[in-house]
């Protein structure tokens, strides 16, 4: 690692620790050149497959653009952050092992919608509106008639 004061390469360790649920080690460590100590955090690199869209684009998985329309769905809705980020962990999870190098638009927004329905019903509505393009009042009475009739 590279001192971000002097630009030495060597350094030592002086402390590691496991940070988010064990998927981050941040390490604290001494230059030997310049002595002064600096932080570094170590995640595993994620590769998540190429996101295929509905008129056959291929566009790589934008985590910011899909948590961007959770909180919109979710806005003003009692679900919090961690929930919100819970709910894209796991779809995110779910697509690294599945093994695919490419995934439907389509499958993502189901996955989403499924964990999104049991989480906040309104929330989900609104996210379908979105998702599904809603074009009038009927689609919105059918996807509220289907999600009255999964409830006790």
């Amino acid at each position: 690692m590279r001192c971000p004061f002097c630009g030495h390469v060597e350094d030592r360790v002086v402390d590691s620790r496991e940070t988010q649920d064990g998927q981050v080690t941040r390490r604290r460590r001494e230059c030997l050149g310049c002595g002064r100590r600096f932080t570094t955090y170590e995640r595993l690199e994620e590769v998540l497959p190429a996101v295929v869209k509905k008129d056959g684009r291929r566009e790589a998985f934008d985590r910011q653009k899909i948590l961007h329309g959770l909180e919109r769905a979710c806005q003003k809705r009692p679900v919090s952050a961690e929930q919100i980020q819970a709910l894209l962990a796991a779809v995110e999870r779910q697509l690294q092992e599945s093994g695919e190098k490419e995934v439907p638009s389509r499958v993502i927004g189901e996955a989403l919608m499924a964990r999104l329905r049991e989480l906040d019903p309104v929330a989900y509505v609104r996210f379908a509106s979105v998702y599904r393009s809603f074009e009038d009042v009927g689609d919105f009475m059918s996807e509220l008639a289907g999600l009255a009739g999964k409830k006790p």
